[in-house]
């Protein structure tokens, strides 16, 4: 993605992002589906320096009555506002309430706030719904009244992911619900939601741990001579794959005399490599050759190659 602003620190003016989107769901379940989603991915990766925002923002005719006293409160205040604020107190003033510049703090501070008296009460219902069960499922949050989307075709449940270990940009996962937007866009009414995560952060969170996330490579490295030898090793590679999914095969590509091919294999970081010509596909075998021990090539034959490849590597 491409964004149009100026970047500030901790943004890129071409940045990639990991979306999810779910559409036709109304209720609650699929909310904390995603939510348990990203904090089982923070897991995995060993984040811990990240915490779970929670808001709701009912529908637009239940808030209605917040968007008239934030016009009002920010009227008030007008002098103390900046350019971008000023011009959203005319059509989004929500989205004032976004605003990251230091000298807004202390007014954003002093409006009112997304309190519960606002929403219907089918909202309320489904915010508690999602709460109680994330609290069930042992999955930290905390209620930010103050989390907001600017946009008419949000509801309900917005949720963000938020860390302090990047500096001022610290969200490094915003969703919501936007029930509203297929309808706007002329579509039948769709219940949808969904997240977008920042790749970029979540790789600074990343190198901020220590974790070594090199390429592990290859296992095994397949090195074929000749055309009808390269035609069988492709179809060979993808049934050994199927049968051996914990071993990371890599075959040739680009063709190469068997000197290339080993340098290449070589570099792949591959412990063994298995060969194939034709004279090994007359007899209905491969040759193996271990590649970082002074080890002797032996033949094995195609059929008992999802056997023999992970007994050599156990001993390799």
């Amino acid at each position: 993605m491409f964004r149009h602003e100026r970047p500030q620190q901790g943004r890129y003016r071409q940045f990639y992002q990991i979306d999810v989107e779910a559409l036709g769901f109304a209720g609650p379940d699929i909310d904390i589906e995603l939510i348990a989603m990203t904090a089982r991915l923070w897991k995995q990766l060993g984040l811990t320096r990240v915490q779970l925002k929670l808001n709701s923002l009912g529908t637009p005719q239940s808030r209605s009555v917040y968007r008239e006293q934030l016009v009002t409160y920010f009227t008030q205040h007008a002098a103390a506002l900046d350019a971008d604020s000023q011009r959203r107190l005319g059509g989004n003033p929500l989205r004032i309430l976004d605003s990251k510049n230091p000298a807004m703090q202390a007014v954003i501070s002093g409006a009112p706030v997304l309190a519960a008296e606002f929403l219907d009460a089918e909202s309320r219902d489904h915010f508690d719904a999602l709460c109680a069960t994330l609290a069930a499922m042992n999955i930290p949050y905390v209620v930010d009244p103050r989390l907001v989307r600017g946009l008419d075709y949000y509801s309900r449940t917005v949720f963000e992911w938020v860390t302090d270990a990047l500096g001022s940009q610290n969200a490094i996962c915003s969703g919501g619900r936007y029930d509203g937007l297929i309808t706007q866009l002329g579509g039948e009414p769709t219940p949808a939601i969904g997240f977008a995560m920042g790749v970029e952060r979540v790789v600074a969170l990343l190198r901020q741990t220590g974790q070594n996330f090199d390429n592990p490579g290859a296992d095994v490295y397949v090195v074929a001579s000749g055309e009808r030898a390269t035609r069988a090793g492709l179809a060979l590679v993808e049934t050994l794959r199927d049968e051996l999914p914990a071993v990371r095969f890599e075959m040739n590509q680009g063709g190469g005399n068997f000197k290339a091919q080993f340098r290449r294999a070589d570099r792949s970081g591959a412990r063994l490599a298995l060969i194939l010509g034709d004279d090994e596909l007359e007899r209905g075998a491969a040759a193996l050759k271990p590649l970082r021990q002074d080890a002797q090539q032996g033949e094995c034959a195609l059929a008992e190659l999802s056997a023999r490849i992970p007994a050599i590597l156990n001993t390799l």
